[in-house]
């Protein structure tokens, strides 16, 4: 007996996507041949709904759905009139869409969320650009100069690793791009289309990166004063920009204020005494030299989340998450949000909304981050309580998988409609949609599938493709950008993609912006494709619709009907069809 299913269509389920507390969802199914149908569902606790048959081989139910945020699932089951049993369930590779008939189903998900359930409007209809702030602009000399560091006195030099030569990096180059250098470049973001800033860490810390925090109330002399940062923000807001800041929260430095291993800072740290206010904070095993650490990397001891001392001086009315909004920011991208306990987020941002019902709450999740599964937990992102929304690596990879060759247009169409089915509205249309990232290798060089990652990392520095690798990776990326502005979420520029930069990963997709030796022609496509966002409310609110026209190329159609977007705010109607092409 053949059963049908396909959560992508409303035939079969109504209304589509995730649900909102307390609505009611109906679903069908096709099976031509059964004497009767059951819909198996679980919020918790399993329940059977008997379908009723309507006829011409199609069973239907409407499903009430439950009065709190919770993920529900679902499948099917089918008797024939033999009473033999029949059962449909999801596609097994993860995504949802069309069903599958296996002994062993594995369920749809509707996502139930909180339907008072918002995000910022500026995120639904802006376009971010990401700045590693040390390589993006260098106004004036040096602002500091510190030991164990190497300073860069030509800008157009490459990045090294630490000590140079090695496969190691202690990422202690600098190049001295600072704040004031990030403000006299904002008329060049403005007009390159950019209405929200993130900046990589910008607090004291040892490293370039500064993921290894060493006072979070504190901006690194090396990029200016917390007053620098004030007038920033100020100056952005007046071009109409905003900005968003990197939180680490999940680890500090050990060379910080809070640990002080090296008794570099005038407070007593956690690794100087058992009597420290932050010795609570930390986990030692063997004191002190023994100790949690991020991900093993022992100059990044992990912080206990938990411990009330450390989240009061995170979440209280003048701590870390609320000074800096106060100070101007507009938000907070998380660094590995999913080693933050779900608690710990609600805290923080209900301490981000206290301070601005407008501030972001944005997520460093690689995955599906309705259903993301960390530390044996599955946990949603997206109902409402956590965070707004997060940076969308999945669509980052499919995309480049589609422009490399390894999926077609319909794979590509499907990743995209598995996160249109269970991110809420408000979640998914403030997606952070990435091509580039500080993490990997510069999108020119996946784009050309030459990384140089099977180099030693000491023989990757300097690497380019070659001309006619870096054409066809130029064209690919102007498709890219095309996609991710014509999709749901708000697109994401990292600093220099749009001007040609290459390199291969960690530290040398960190390069220097080229100032005075841009690819002005990607440049100027990049910057049409970015204007056409802003200037299309379709293209920021309408109603997504998608067709893989063939392998290569899929068709998005986004519309406004009817005086409304998707929020039910007035906007004008506009229907715009982008024909994304590899």
């Amino acid at each position: 007996m053949r059963l049908y299913h396909d959560s992508f269509s409303a035939q079969y389920r109504s209304p589509l996507g995730a649900a909102p507390c307390l609505s009611k969802v109906t679903l069908r199914m096709r099976a031509p041949s059964a004497a009767e149908a059951a819909l198996r569902f679980y919020d918790g606790s399993e329940k059977w709904f008997p379908m009723t048959n309507e006829k011409n081989g199609w069973f239907s139910c409407e499903v009430p759905m439950p009065d709190i945020p919770i993920l529900c699932w679902y499948d099917f089951r089918a008797k024939d009139s033999h009473g033999k049993t029949y059962a449909l369930g999801a596609p097994q590779d993860g995504l949802s869409g069309e069903g599958v008939q296996t002994a062993s189903p594995r369920a749809w998900q509707i996502t139930v969320y909180d339907p008072a359930y918002q995000t910022p409007g500026w995120m639904h209809h802006g376009v971010m650009y990401q700045i590693f702030p040390d390589r993006f602009y260098k106004k004036g000399d040096f602002l500091q100069r510190r030991e164990e560091c190497y300073y860069h006195e030509d800008w157009n030099d490459d990045p090294i690793l630490m000590p140079e030569g090695g496969d190691d990096n202690c990422a202690r180059d600098f190049f001295g791009g600072n704040l004031a250098g990030i403000t006299e470049k904002l008329p060049y973001l403005k007009d390159l289309g950019v209405t929200v800033l993130y900046l990589n860490p910008i607090f004291q810390a040892r490293s370039n990166h500064r993921y290894d925090t060493a006072d979070y109330e504190k901006i690194d002399p090396l990029l200016g004063t917390n007053e620098d940062f004030v007038a920033l923000c100020a100056a952005a807001r007046e071009a109409g920009i905003r900005v968003m800041l990197d939180g680490v929260f999940s680890h500090t430095g050990e060379d910080s204020v809070y640990f002080n291993r090296y008794g570099r800072f005038p407070s007593v740290g956690a690794c100087q005494s058992t009597q420290s206010a932050y010795y609570p904070w930390y986990k030692f095993s063997r004191y002190p030299d023994e100790y949690a650490a991020w991900w093993g990397f022992h100059t990044l001891p992990e912080l206990d989340k938990s411990n009330p001392t450390y989240q009061h001086f995170m979440f209280r009315e003048d701590g870390v998450v609320r000074q800096w909004i106060r100070r101007g920011s507009s938000g907070w991208r998380l660094d590995v949000a999913d080693e933050l306990s779900m608690d710990f987020l609600r805290k923080l941002r209900a301490a981000a909304k206290q301070e601005n019902p407008d501030a972001v709450v944005l997520g460093e999740v690689w995955e599906d981050a309705s259903h993301k599964v960390a530390y044996g937990e599955m946990r949603c992102y997206c109902q409402g309580d956590t965070l707004d929304s997060v940076m969308n690596y999945p669509l980052r990879e499919a995309a480049i998988d589609f422009f490399t060759g390894k999926i077609n247009a319909a794979a590509l169409k499907r990743l995209i409609q598995s996160q249109q089915e269970n991110y809420p509205i408000p979640f998914y249309y403030a997606l952070m949609n990435l091509a580039g990232s500080h993490d990997r290798a510069r999108i020119l060089n996946m784009l050309a599938g030459k990384t140089f990652e099977d180099l030693p990392p000491k023989d990757r520095r300097g690497r380019k493709l070659s001309q006619a690798e870096y054409g066809k990776a130029a064209e690919k990326y102007v498709e890219m950008t095309r996609l991710l502005c014509a999709l749901p979420g708000i697109p994401c520029i990292y600093y220099g993609d749009e001007a040609g930069l290459q390199g291969s990963s960690d530290p040398f997709c960190r390069g220097t912006f080229p100032w005075g030796r841009e690819n002005r022609e990607l440049q100027q496509k990049i910057r049409e494709i970015l204007w056409q966002r802003r200037r299309s409310p379709a293209l920021q609110t309408g109603t997504l619709t998608l067709e893989a026209v063939d392998d290569d190329t899929l068709r998005i159609c986004r519309a406004i009907t009817g005086g409304k977007d998707v929020f039910g705010d007035p906007a004008p109607d506009e229907t715009i069809t982008v024909e994304i092409r590899r």
